[in-house]
């Protein structure tokens, strides 16, 4: 079924607020960053403001990092007053995380212990509300639920060094996997017809959540979301923010008009440029995209700058506004915990933060309305970001503790592997016995104490983890002999020993069938599948070495102040 994406659907959804009714659910856009969570707030609390100049210059400090931590991504967020701390947690929205039947598995700690953090961040056109229906517009759309037409994940890296951003066009069409209402009960049925932003409409964002996971392969860990009123009243709140158009730009859609140059906006300016479409490049949803990477940008540098965050009466704005902005999930839903992600993401430098659009090419099915992910370079962007690989290009080469070669064929015996069946997807079943396959097969190769174990899991790629440094070259021995690469072999203190989870980019043969390294050792393939790669691999088109963004995501680096959006010729003044 096909999604009304034309020109009527963009004059419904972009023009400046006629009226509008009140639709069923709430939603909204956002941004993010990582962290972990803290307690909810319901514990220790900071005493009450009002302990002299120490305690209102710690005040001003956690409330800049907060904002930082709710704006990351399409919009500035967060602020704190200890002295109103539960009636802020109270303005927060929150729901489930997950409304699929299935999710992946949480990313695996490094070395350190450390997780990376992937936050999804959705802006939605909801109409709820006087303010919204007054800044959204367009009358026939008061009744319909609404979509998430901003839709961008943020990946923290475990070590806290860097961060991407990956946006996805509104228009893409997706599988969206069978999801449940939490509220109503109404069971929404996978569909492949629909494009990516329909799928808040199936239950909420937690509908998005699984429909991404599916998509990239990459396991989200929290959502955030925010509407129009949320982007104008932060946008007042933090003084507005830089942005810059390379000619007299004018969209009679969205109502942005601005001449050629630099220029601070906010308020309804700021939803305006947030909202265009076909006043940037081409007049699609890509320019819009680009146009929101230079609008967060901007905005982190000056947050992380500490400006337009020194007046009590700004903060006190701004986290009114950010709060009751946010619908974020269940294990994010307090302004502790909020806090705590501001104050990992604090730690990431601008310069280390890499803006990029999902690379994407014309839908073979609706050319002219919808986009596909591009294949290859889709897949390794998103391969990236899975295996915690700065989109920069410049991760340091991390020198692996514990021995580099592997073990010789004699000591196979001796080495524990145990392994799993991770094949199961958000849409995808589990492929049967594939962890009993594979270790009968190490079991014939030598490795008499492999075993399998029947927990379930679920995850993209297949990895082999070990406890300690001593243990890397028997697990690289493991890893030969399987063929798979060097980058599958992590060092993890979460596992007990040398542990296998074939992913679900190897649901079937004998050879792992993403990688370049012979398997000498593993028998042809006369086990319960063939050795045909899996044709849902997700993680083929990146080899080992080959660490940085492809050129057709367009990447924006944090530090780029010469960023300037290209206007379209054809919304020119």
């Amino acid at each position: 079924m096909r999604q009304s994406t034309g020109e009527e659907r963009d004059a419904a959804q972009d023009e400046i607020p006629v009226e509008a009714g009140d639709p069923a659910q709430a939603g909204i856009p956002a941004q993010a960053g990582g962290g972990s969570g803290g307690d909810d707030g319901s514990g220790d609390r900071p005493a009450e403001a009002g302990g002299g100049a120490a305690t209102r210059k710690r005040t001003l400090r956690i409330v800049r990092w907060t904002a930082l931590g709710v704006a990351l991504a399409v919009v500035a967020a967060g602020g704190v007053g200890w002295f109103y701390y539960e009636h802020l947690n109270d303005n927060i929205r929150k729901g489930a995380l997950n409304l699929g039947d299935k999710q992946l598995d949480r990313a695996v700690a490094n070395a350190e212990g450390q997780r990376p953090l992937n936050i999804l961040l959705l802006g939605s056109d909801s109409r709820i509300g006087k303010e919204n229906q007054d800044l959204g517009g367009a009358r026939d759309d008061a009744d319909r639920p609404p979509l998430a037409d901003v839709e961008m994940l943020v990946h923290v890296s475990a070590d806290r060094s860097n961060m991407s951003v990956i946006s996805v066009p509104r228009d893409t069409r997706v599988t969206i996997p069978k999801c449940t209402d939490p509220d109503s009960g109404k069971v929404y049925k996978e569909t492949t017809s629909q494009i990516i932003n329909t799928s808040l409409a199936n239950g909420g964002p937690g509908c998005t959540v699984a429909t991404w996971e599916e998509l990239t392969g990459i396991p989200v860990d929290h959502f955030m979301m925010i509407d129009f009123s949320g982007v104008v009243n932060m946008a007042d709140a933090v003084g507005g923010v830089p942005v810059c158009v390379d000619a007299n730009v004018y969209d009679d859609k969205s109502g942005l008009r601005l001449p050629k140059g630099t220029h601070t906006i906010k308020g309804q300016q700021a939803l305006q440029w947030l909202r265009t479409r076909h006043g940037f490049e081409d007049g699609s949803d890509i320019g819009r995209t680009h146009a929101q990477h230079l609008y967060m940008n901007s905005m982190v540098r000056q947050l992380k700058a500490g400006t337009k965050l020194s007046d009590p009466a700004q903060l006190t704005g701004l986290a009114e506004a950010a709060t009751k902005a946010l619908t974020v999930d269940k294990d994010l839903g307090s302004v502790k915990k909020l806090y705590d992600l501001a104050d990992d993401i604090k730690r990431v430098p601008s310069g280390r933060i890499t803006m990029t659009t999902m690379p994407w090419i014309a839908d073979p099915q609706d050319p002219d309305a919808h986009v596909i992910p591009k294949p290859g370079d889709a897949d390794k962007l998103f391969s990236l970001v899975r295996n915690d690989i700065a989109l920069d290009g410049k991760d340091k080469k991390k020198a692996e503790d514990g021995a580099t070669g592997t073990a010789p064929a004699s000591a196979r015996t001796n080495i524990p592997v145990t392994v799993f069946n991770g094949t199961g997807t958000v849409v995808l079943p589990p492929a049967t016995g594939r962890g009993a396959d594979i270790a009968a097969l190490l079991v014939k190769q030598g490795f008499a104490k492999a075993v399998s174990d029947s927990t379930p899991r679920a995850q993209a790629d297949t990895t082999i983890t070990y406890p300690r440094a001593a243990q890397r070259g028997d697990a690289l021995t493991v890893a030969k002999a399987l063929g798979l690469p060097e980058t599958a072999v992590r060092l993890s203190p979460e596992v007990q020993q040398i542990t296998l989870v074939v992913g679900g980019d190897w649901r079937e043969g004998t050879v792992y069938p993403n990688s370049d390294v012979p398997a000498p050792d593993a028998p042809d393939a006369s086990s319960s599948a063939s050795a045909s790669p899996s044709p849902d691999a997700k993680n083929g088109a990146r080899k080992p070495g080959d660490n940085k963004a492809p050129e057709s995501s367009d990447p924006l680096n944090g530090d780029d102040k010469s960023a300037c959006m290209k206007v379209n010729s054809l919304n020119r003044w």
